[in-house]
């Protein structure tokens, strides 16, 4: 079985990325940089694997520590702290939830009052922001 080899440019479009997307993540330590063979640096598909892992682990809500820590579970199979780390980023994320209802709720409030007050009475929404 022939391995696909791609430039960086073409890399990066397998995953939807830049290629500064892919010499970032290259600096944080989430992606190898391979050897350059004639100097060309070529990717594989362990390569595209990985660089799509840490997009849908983005997607996911993860952190980029988070997402090195779980490249680093990946190859030594630890199940138990990944499902903490998936946990811990649920919880993450149910509050942000929580804090963005809120303040849709106090935007709507603000919205309606500014609608009823009328051009005679001080904009609620700016007063409210004194």
């Amino acid at each position: 079985m022939t391995q696909t080899l791609l430039t960086i440019g073409k890399y990066a479009a397998s995953a939807g990325v830049s290629v500064e997307t892919v010499r970032f993540y290259q600096r944080k330590g989430l992606l190898t940089i391979p050897a350059a063979e004639s100097g060309i640096r070529r990717y594989g598909t362990a390569d595209i694997r990985q660089l799509k892992f840490i997009r849908k682990a983005q997607e996911a809500g993860f952190t980029l520590s988070e997402i090195k820590e779980l490249i680093q579970l990946d190859a030594t199979e630890d199940h138990e702290r990944a499902y903490q780390l998936a946990m811990k980023r649920l919880e993450a994320l149910e509050q942000k939830i929580k804090e963005m209802q809120q303040a849709r709720d106090s935007l709507k409030k603000l919205a309606t009052d500014c609608a009823c007050a009328g051009k005679t009475k001080p904009c609620a929404i700016l007063a409210a922001f004194d």
